[in-house]
Order: C-alpha cells, then structure tokens, then sequence
C-alpha cells in the first residue's frame, strides 16, 4: 500500500469516526441528544419530528437558510435570498461553541472579510431560538426544565449540594 492510499483510507476512517457528530440534512425521525454543555448539563433530548410539526413543516424557522429553504430573518435575506442548501445544518456548523476562546477571538479580530462576527455563540443560539418558541407555544422555560445539572455543574454553580450553607460565612461581601 502506498503512503497516499494510507493516507486517504486514514483519511476515510476519521471522517467515518466523525460522521456521528455531525446532524444529517435529512434528519427526520430522529432524536438527537444535544450535549455541547455535557460537563456541566446532562445531554438535552431533541425530538426533531416533534419539532418539525410544531415548526408546520418550515425548516427555516430553526435552521434559517442552510436546509435550502428560504431564509425568513431579515437580517439574512440581503446575502442568502437564493442560497442553497448547506453540507450541514447543524447549529454548531455556523455557531461557535466557544466564543470567547482567545483563538476564536484572534480568527474573528484578523479575518476582514469574515462575515457574521456578530452571530451569537452555540449557546446563545439555541437559547434565542428555544426559548422563542417555547415562549410562543407554552413549552418549558425554566433552566433545568431542559438542562440537569450534573454533579460537576452544581459544583461550578455552587447550588445543590454545594450550595452554601445557611448561616454559614462563605467569605464573599
């Protein structure tokens, strides 16, 4: 074997590795576990065909313009009136899941013809459009309504049973 074959079947094997990471285009009757904050929250269970029906069939009211559908924000329409659909459609794809990293702040400072610096991260992301809906459509609203705090979680939260004490000095002002 070559070192170019070794390479494209390495190559080929990642990809493979890596496929279960990443949300398929045509992703329906699935549910998906969304877990970008799984050292502090247990994986949040998504429903997609349920969210589908509650969306009346409109891919864009999640996913904006990047299943090829057209793109309803405002803000979007300008440049993506006529986008395709994209390789991926995951959140994650277009918002960072650590914003305020010091690379990601670097790429985003140097970068002059990067678009979206603006965009929310992941996080505030999913939140904007969770919360919207559920707001609109009487679904949960509170934090761990969607998100258990796992132990390492309320350990960084000091809540649980790492709340403080009452009665007890905690040394803060």
């Amino acid at each position: 074997m070559s070192l170019k074959r070794g390479k494209l079947i390495g190559l080929a094997a990642i990809i493979a590795m890596a496929s279960p990471f990443t949300q398929p285009l045509n992703a329906v009757g699935e549910v998906f576990e969304l877990s970008s904050l799984s050292n502090l929250y247990e994986g949040v269970s998504f429903d997609h065909d349920m969210h589908i029906e509650a969306a009346s069939d409109n891919c864009a009211a999640c996913h904006h313009h990047t299943a090829g559908t057209p793109t309803q924000d405002p803000n979007c329409i300008p440049c993506h009136k006529n986008s395709g659909e994209a390789e991926s459609a995951a959140c994650s794809s277009c918002h960072e899941a650590e914003p305020f990293t010091s690379a990601n702040l670097e790429k985003t400072a140097n970068t002059p013809y990067l678009h979206h610096k603006e965009k929310p991260g992941l996080m505030a992301a999913l939140h904007q459009n969770c919360l919207g809906c559920h707001s609109e459509v009487g679904g949960p609203l509170g934090c761990q309504d969607c998100h258990t705090m796992t132990d390492k979680g309320e350990k960084y939260y000091n809540t649980g049973k790492y709340a403080p004490k009452p009665g007890k000095e905690t040394g803060h002002h």
